[in-house]
């Protein structure tokens, strides 16, 4: 017999004759005070949230120990429960790791307050939140005030929620440095993720998502209002639906001071949003605040309920700078497939580069107020005071896939006859009726080349 062997087997015996004989300590997923001390002490570095205690029917204070506890590296253990939780505050120099199979999920009865969110970081640096195969969730319908739901759950319904859209499932205020990968968000009162400033910074500053997906929440996927160096990956943002917008992302500042610096999407999905798939909408913007820089790249946008991308209110007093979607392809929506409304053309240069719109506008009752409203490219000038010269616009080598007797780009101006300025580039069009357009007479430096497949 081998001497390891021999010492096991001492060991054993002794166990046997005697439990308390040899202690041998192996931190597992259960209350541990010791091992608790150990970490508060700074004799270990990484935490196991079990070791305060869990309690299946409200997980609160042993998260939020372990996140406080001035641990490096905090390990969320499957326990095949939920961790129930109220309102969770995050901290910075921290990784947080949810193993796969946990559900974090808001306590039921409680996020009354109309911002209330799951995890929160605010003014930290330095986060990682790591959750592949993990899970945030929240009760969606249970906030849901005024609504009449066919598969409303009435034994389910805690009442007394006040009426509010911003009770999300992870904020980001005023953080740097921060990454979050492989979570799934999902059923949240609000949006998924939230990205903006705080008091101490008046934005995010480089923020990594990778890997993530939100799905089913009220008001959008994600929520962008102020942020420089932002990289999103292969990231899912569906199903959004129960509050206007409803988008799968909506880019929308609330204010002159907030900044919009580059912003990438790659490799991302938004599929079947109620709203917009993909939403930039600076209008509260100043050009104080310096250039808006986003870009999206390879990203899908469809929606068996929605539209698909919109470039919304970019008046004369917004900044310069670029909007530009590169490589992307819209299918199947039931509105039309590219919008851009309302943008000057003095203004933030709207781009779109080797992208495809296929079959877009498939519903007949999509806004029957407005031809455009169900074509493939609708540029709408609804707000002249907003600005007199819709525009700005490049379609670089971009392809319309459709097979309806219709126009491929509508212009629509709804109170004035201003014309559409500075559009610029090729659009190729495969559609078995042909290439038809509706610009208007006015065209005011326009070199856009709309032509059929092999010509």
């Amino acid at each position: 017999m081998r001497a390891a062997d021999i010492l096991v087997a001492i060991v054993l015996g002794a166990v046997l004759v005697n439990p308390s004989a040899v202690a041998i300590e192996i931190p597992g997923n259960h209350g541990n005070p010791q091992a608790v001390q150990e970490v508060v002490a700074g004799e270990r570095t990484v935490a196991n949230a079990a070791w305060w205690g869990f309690n299946e029917e409200d997980a609160t204070e042993a998260l939020q120990s372990a996140i406080d506890s001035g641990a490096t590296r905090v390990i969320v253990p499957n326990m095949t429960r939920d961790w129930i939780v109220r309102p969770i505050t995050l901290a910075g120099d921290q990784e947080l790791v949810l193993e796969e199979g946990v559900v974090v999920t808001a306590k039921r009865g409680e996020y009354r307050g109309g911002g209330d969110t799951v995890l929160t970081a605010r003014d930290v640096a330095n986060l990682t939140l790591r959750g592949y195969g993990a899970t945030v969730r929240m009760h969606k319908k249970d906030y849901i005030v005024g609504k009449v739901l066919v598969d409303f759950d009435w034994e389910r319904w805690y009442g007394q929620y006040k009426k509010a859209e911003w009770r999300s499932g992870l904020a980001l205020l005023g953080c740097t440095n921060v990454a979050v990968a492989g979570l799934t968000i999902r059923d949240t009162g609000g949006d998924g993720i939230y990205i903006d400033g705080a008091s101490t910074q008046e934005h995010c500053r480089d923020v990594r998502l990778r890997d993530v997906v939100c799905d089913e929440n009220y008001r959008q996927g994600i929520s962008i209002i102020s942020v420089e160096g932002m990289l999103v990956e292969n990231c899912a943002f569906n199903n959004t639906w129960g509050t206007p917008p409803s988008a799968g992302v909506d880019i929308e500042p609330d204010s002159a001071e907030d900044t919009v610096k580059n912003v990438v999407f790659r490799n991302c999905l938004f599929e079947d949003n109620y709203g917009d798939g993909i939403e930039v909408y600076p209008l509260h913007m100043s050009g104080e605040a310096g250039d808006i820089t986003v870009l999206f790249e390879n990203c899908r946008v469809t929606s068996r309920h929605g539209p698909g991308i919109r470039v919304s209110k970019v008046p004369e007093t917004a900044p310069a700078g670029l909007i530009e979607f590169r490589n992307c392809v819209v299918e199947n929506t039931q509105g039309y497939g590219i919008k851009v409304q309302d943008k000057s053309a003095n203004l933030a240069r709207v781009r779109f580069v080797s992208c495809i719109v296929r079959n877009a506008g498939n519903s007949p009752n999509w806004y029957t107020q407005f031809e455009g409203a169900r074509s493939p490219i609708w540029l709408h000038l609804f707000r002249p005071e907003l600005t007199e010269k819709l525009g700005g616009i490049d379609f670089v080598d971009c392809v319309v896939e459709d097979d309806r007797d219709r126009p491929v780009i509508v212009v629509e101006e709804t109170d004035s006859d201003f014309g559409i300025f500075d559009i610029t580039g090729t659009v190729t069009v495969r559609n078995p009726y042909g290439v038809k357009t509706r610009l208007g007479e006015k065209q005011h430096e326009v070199t856009l080349v709309v032509k059929e497949s092999g010509s």
